[in-house]
């Protein structure tokens, strides 16, 4: 599957961006697709200004490379990063943004590979396409290469109407490409009817043997998927009805199992447990799929209905306990597959609730004897607890999207795995014409899909294909050593996890483990930051109104690290002349790590190991570096992570009302100020360590829970006001109200704007 590309032009002048051409080139050799998109765009602007260039790929693709040419020019350094984030079911989406010059080009190529997994009989490619504009030069080309032959091969799509089929070659060579005025959604108009799913679905020939062999410069893949009669399965339905499955989804849940009972084969034998707080089963054993007994079984799914809490734990070893018995009892045909098809949409809060302990509790009752594969409904299941039961009892967890279709994803679920062929099935190579085997032992085999094995240092025959053998072994081998670091034990997991992340950076694989730094060229005006520059002589200033302080310069924590923040007032002043002193940018700096910080409402840029990287608050990212650690929640916060040193963390506060001179705004705190030195100092350091003080002369306010007062501290008079403000370190998301005294503003430069009771106590721990 692969989900090209759309370039976006984040502006409310939309067009002064001109997409000029996107295409996608993608190129399948025995499977393993090897994707090319590309987009150019041109500013047709007076001046500079920032584009956008975003796709949706799988989450089964590596991106291998990513480049940027601006006039010519290919980009070599600079200040920007790729990020990836999910987006949907399957996919995820890259994004990266470049400042374009006035009337210039710049063009886009992102890379990315995947191998093709056989479902249901066929392999497709998926292309999600989103141009968002009429495009100069659209095209989609995909070119097919299978030494054994193609079977059929058909590409549709969402958005082609009569007029557009025609435009789409049917056969190994696959492509389309509208004139942009057969793109247009109506004559005359700038709509685009390219929005949609464009897809490529191919199958190859098969001869009645032990698959097909392919060997290339040393490195063999072997495809294996013969045709044989199915096995007899047998299949315990586990079903959640808790009070959290009422409405929709228990209407969806009934309507796919009804259309599944009706397609399971009279050789089957199948069970029935709905489970809440108590666990029901429509039979005591399975029983065989006769006419009569499904349907029984449909009238009693018919009857069912939500109500208590959530038992996976009993009800799953219900299931395992009566396929247990069953066998024992001999019910059931020897030669037959015995699976449990979990189906839940929340948390284990009754019985054991513990995901862990259910985990093992699984694992041993199971034994190895049995599948068990896990659904998990909605937003609200945790999906990595069903994730890893499933990978330690031989099946595969897949979540269920709360949408109008969820019947039909349940349903299409069934259909994956309603048909095994073959059990326990370990493929066995000539110990002296292999040397490191990808996975060679698959517990099935289901109709409709294959197994694919690969290695490395055969010697005999060649092909003509290049080296897409090796990077297919890389690919496939990489892909099962992440699925491996999540049902592993801790040094199993630590083992899988480094042989992964070599081999991801030897091939140059994005993957969980890695990361890309994507640069852009230094410019006279990006070189060097007024917020982030070298300068240890600097002074500072609070200047604090509302709910936050407000540094207009340097502030040193400790020694080598400096923090600088600018005010909104400073960068647009309302005409009233009154200054908005919210922060909206903050710099540091840690000289001695040689880390530099750039935080605004906007971006968040990074300077470390000699690059630059950037990230967006839109995104939820991580980077994990030699000297500092970034952790962003998306919207909301940006954790920072010195080496040796200070944590600490800005929030971001949306201000929802727009208004030109109402602006979002950044809150900064420190997380642990007691690693910080004993020569932290600046007019906000002196409250690290606490200062004298003493409040006295309290008279009523103008609200009465709001007392004003006298504060003396340092030799100064300064007029307070009780109140309370809130406390973002222990919760980001919603914070606590905390006491403080509003010091009003009596020139006095010592402290102008308030200061929380616990700060000037000397137990201040944040900004």
């Amino acid at each position: 599957i692969h989900r090209p590309l759309f370039l976006q032009k984040r502006s409310t002048n939309e067009v002064m961006v001109e997409v000029h051409s996107v295409t996608v080139d993608c190129t399948v050799t025995s499977r393993f697709a090897h994707t090319v998109m590309t987009s150019k765009a041109f500013n047709k602007a007076n001046s500079s200004q920032e584009i956008f260039f975003e796709v949706e790929l799988p989450k089964t693709a590596f991106i291998t490379n990513f480049s940027m040419e601006i006039e010519g020019q290919a980009v070599s350094s600079g200040q920007t990063a790729g990020l990836v984030k999910a987006s949907g079911r399957k996919m995820e989406k890259f994004s990266v943004s470049v400042n374009i010059a006035a009337e210039s080009n710049v063009t886009f190529v992102l890379t990315y590979e995947e191998l093709l997994q056989r479902k249901l009989g066929r392999y497709e490619l998926l292309t999600r396409v989103k141009p968002k504009t009429l495009v100069q030069d659209f095209q989609i080309v995909t070119n097919i290469y299978e030494p054994q032959g193609i079977s059929y091969v058909d590409a549709h799509a969402t958005f082609l109407s009569n007029e557009l089929l025609p435009l789409v070659e049917k056969t190994a060579h696959i492509s389309f490409s509208p004139t942009m005025e057969q793109q247009r959604k109506c004559p005359g108009c700038d709509g685009t009817l390219i929005d949609g799913d464009f897809i490529v679905s191919y199958d190859v020939k098969r001869e009645k043997n032990l698959g097909d062999i392919q060997i290339v410069n040393g490195y063999f893949v072997h495809f294996f998927a013969p045709e044989l009669p199915k096995l007899p399965k047998n299949v315990v339905f586990v079903i959640d009805i808790s009070g959290s499955m009422s409405g929709r989804k228990m209407e969806q849940t009934r309507e796919a199992m009804l259309a599944i009972l009706q397609q399971v084969h009279e050789d089957d034998h199948f069970a029935i447990i709905l489970f809440d707080s108590v666990i029901e089963t429509w039979k005591d054993s399975l029983t065989k799929a006769t006419k009569e007994n499904i349907t029984e079984a449909m009238d009693y799914i018919r009857r069912m209905s939500s109500r208590g809490t959530t038992n996976i734990n009993d009800a799953v070893l219900t299931a395992v306990n009566m396929l247990v018995k069953d066998r024992q009892m001999e019910r059931l045909p020897d030669r037959s597959a015995d699976m449990i098809i979990l189906l839940t949409d929340g948390m284990p809060n009754e019985g054991e609730s513990n995901t862990g302990k259910i985990q093992e509790n699984m694992r041993t009752a199971i034994g190895g004897n049995m599948s068990l594969y896990c659904l998990g409904f909605g937003n609200d299941v945790d999906y990595s607890f069903l994730d890893v039961m499933s990978k330690q009892n031989k099946g595969l967890a897949r979540r269920i999207f709360e949408a109008s279709d969820a019947a039909a994803q349940l349903q299409g679920f069934y259909d994956e795995v309603a048909s095994p062929l073959l059990l326990e099935v370990d493929m066995h190579y000539p110990d002296n014409a292999v040397d490191s085997l990808t996975t060679s032992h698959f517990s099935y085999l289901f109709n409709g899909t294959e197994i694919v094995v690969a290695d490395f240092r055969v010697q005999d025959e060649e092909y003509i294909f290049g080296d897409f053998t090796e990077r297919l072994w890389a690919y496939l081998t990489i892909q099962q050593l992440l699925d491996k670091r999540s049902s592993g034990t801790p040094d199993e997991k630590a083992n899988t996890t480094a042989k992964a992340l070599d081999m991801s950076l030897q091939y140059s694989f994005v993957t969980p483990l890695t990361s890309m730094v994507v640069t852009k060229p230094e410019t006279e005006d990006s070189t060097s930051s007024p917020l982030i520059a070298d300068n240890s002589y600097m002074s500072y200033a609070i200047c604090a109104r509302k709910s936050r302080y407000h540094v207009t310069d340097w502030i040193p924590l400790s020694p080598g690290i400096l923090v600088n923040g600018e005010i909104i007032g400073d960068k647009k002043t309302p005409p009233d002349g009154k200054i908005n002193t919210y922060f909206w940018r903050f710099g540091i700096v840690h000289q001695t790590l040689g880390v530099r910080l750039e935080v605004s409402t906007e971006d968040i840029s990074l300077f470390q190991d000699g690059k630059w990287v950037k990230l967006l608050w839109s995104d939820a990212a991580s980077i994990k570096g030699s000297n500092v650690d970034l952790l962003v929640t998306k919207d909301r916060s940006l954790t920072v992570t010195l080496r040796d040193s200070v944590k600490f963390v800005i929030l971001l506060h949306k201000v929802w009302k727009k208004h030109p001179y109402h602006r979002d705004y950044l809150g900064f705190y420190t997380l642990d100020s007691h690693l910080l030195s004993p020569g932290v100092h600046g007019l906000l350091g002196q409250f690290y360590h606490g200062i004298n003080y003493e409040v006295a002369h309290l008279h009523p306010g103008k609200v009465p829970e709001k007392p004003d007062a006298t504060m003396y501290v340092k030799g100064q008079e300064l007029n307070v006001t009780r109140g309370w403000q809130r406390d973002f370190r222990n919760d980001v998301k919603n914070g606590e109200n905390v006491p403080c005294w509003f010091i009003h503003n009596n020139g006095t430069g010592l402290i102008d704007g308030h200061v929380r009771d616990y700060i000037v106590s000397g137990l201040f721990k944040s900004v």
